[in-house]
């Protein structure tokens, strides 16, 4: 069992960054393929990006890609998002999510096992 616990959202103007945090608990974190996802109101979760357990591979969805980087820190048991550029379009609820023995390429919210409560990013403009 893993349980992930997001930090670090808020309110930024446009052009400004934060940077997201997903700390879980337990002692496996270095098997799990980690992701981040966001969710606007009445609409299903996207994927934004993740890294893989084994060689901390990257992939990003193209609305993202050169803004948000993901990272991770396994002797923290942490995964980050770091978000540059904000656009008001950025306006939504991030989750983080965990995927034992996964990739970076599993971008659909069915491949991932534990889930965060998820953290309210508001970009205004």
């Amino acid at each position: 069992q893993v349980q992930l616990v997001e930090s670090g959202g808020g309110l930024v103007q446009t052009g400004g960054s934060l940077r997201l945090s997903c700390a879980a608990s337990g002692r496996t974190f270095r098997r799990y393929a980690m992701a981040w996802f966001r969710q606007y109101p009445g609409k299903e979760r996207e994927f934004l990006a993740a890294i893989s357990w084994s060689d901390d591979s990257t992939y990003y969805a193209d609305s993202v890609k050169g803004r948000f980087t993901v990272s991770r820190d396994n002797a923290k048991n942490t995964v980050y998002l770091q978000m540059n550029s904000l656009k008001p379009e950025d306006t939504a609820v991030y989750y983080c999510a965990a995927r034992i023995l996964g990739t970076c390429y599993n971008t659909n919210i069915d491949a991932y096992d534990y889930w965060g409560q998820g953290t309210q990013v508001t970009v205004s403009s």
